[in-house]
C-alpha cells in the first residue's frame, strides 16, 4: 500500500493520543518476560525496594514490579492511561507528569524503569532527571518489545503498516528498533543489553485489536484502508486462515545501567 509521509501523524499527535483508547491498549498490548524484569533489577548495587515506572501507560510492567513486592511510583503524562492502570492496581501511587520533570525527591528511589516509552522522551533531559531521583547504586532500565519477523505473514504485516518496530536479524541489541542506547550520561554506567524471546498467542481479532492501538496506524489519514487490509490478512493469509489462534513472535530488548 503506497503512502506518503504526509499521511503520517505528527509526533505530538501520537504522544498523547493513547488515553482515549486505554482499554484496548491494556487488553491487547503484550507484557514482558519475567526474566527480563529480574535481569533489569539486578543492575542495582543496592537493595531495590522503591522504584519509579516512568511512562507506565496502563501498567504492563507495573504489574510485574508489584508482583515482586516493590513500592512503585507510577508516572505517565496521560491521566486516561493511569485511570485504566488503577483498575488493576488501585493501591499504587500515580503521578500525571513527564519523564523530564518527575514529582519525586532527590535520590528518593532505588531505580527507574521505562517500558515501551523511551522514544517519547527528550533523552538527555530524561536521563539527567532519572539521575537526580535515583540514589547512588540504583538502576535505570529501558524495555522495548519488538515483533520478530519469523513468518511470511509477519513480513506482510510489517509492510502493510509501515512498521519499524521489528527485529529482522540477530545481533547487537543496541541497534534494534531504532534504539541506540548505552550512554545515559555522566551519572550512569555504560549501558548493558540483553534480549528475551517469547511468543504471544493471538487470534485474528486480537491481532486487529493490537494494531488498532498503534498511534502511527490509528492516526493516519489512510487508517481505514490499512485496517481493512489488515482484516483481510488476519482472516485470509495462507498462514492464518482457519486458525483459532497463532503465535506472534516477540523479542524484549532491555538496556540497563547503574547510578554512579
Amino acid at each position: 500500500m503506497a503512502t506518503s509521509d504526509a499521511d503520517l501523524p505528527s509526533f505530538d499527535e501520537r504522544r498523547l493520543s493513547f488515553g482515549a483508547m486505554s482499554g484496548d491498549y491494556d487488553r491487547y498490548r503484550p507484557s514482558y518476560p519475567a526474566e527480563s524484569v529480574d535481569w533489569a533489577l539486578a543492575a542495582a548495587n543496592r537493595t531495590v525496594e522503591h522504584v519509579a515506572d516512568v511512562g507506565a501507560g496502563t501498567g504492563a510492567l507495573t504489574r510485574l514490579l508489584a508482583q515482586r513486592g516493590l513500592q512503585i511510583e507510577v508516572v505517565d503524562p496521560d491521566d486516561g492511561m493511569l485511570a485504566q492502570l488503577k483498575n488493576s492496581l488501585p493501591s499504587v501511587q500515580t503521578h500525571v507528569a513527564a519523564a523530564e520533570h518527575l514529582p519525586l525527591g532527590d535520590a528518593s528511589v532505588d531505580g527507574v524503569l521505562v517500558a515501551q516509552a523511551w522514544h517519547w522522551f527528550d533523552h538527555d533531559a530524561a536521563s539527567a532527571e532519572f539521575g537526580r531521583v535515583v540514589a547512588p547504586g540504583g538502576l535505570l532500565a529501558v524495555f522495548r518489545n519488538l515483533r520478530h519477523l519469523t513468518f511470511d505473514w509477519t513480513y506482510e504485516l510489517a509492510r502493510l503498516i509501515r512498521d519499524d518496530d521489528w527485529q529482522t536479524v540477530e545481533g547487537d541489541a543496541a541497534s534494534v528498533g531504532g534504539y541506540e542506547l548505552g550512554n545515559f550520561g555522566p551519572q550512569w554506567s555504560d549501558g548493558e543489553w540483553a534480549q528475551f524471546s517469547f511468543d504471544v498467542q493471538m487470534t485474528a481479532e486480537s491481532l486487529i485489536g493490537l494494531i488498532s492501538t498503534f498511534s502511527y496506524v490509528r492516526l493516519r489519514e489512510d487508517s481505514d484502508q490499512i485496517m481493512a487490509a489488515l482484516r483481510k490478512l488476519a482472516y485470509e493469509h495462507p498462514d492464518l486462515a482457519g486458525r483459532e489462534n497463532f503465535p506472534m513472535p516477540y523479542v524484549t530488548a532491555v538496556c540497563r545501567a547503574t547510578r554512579l
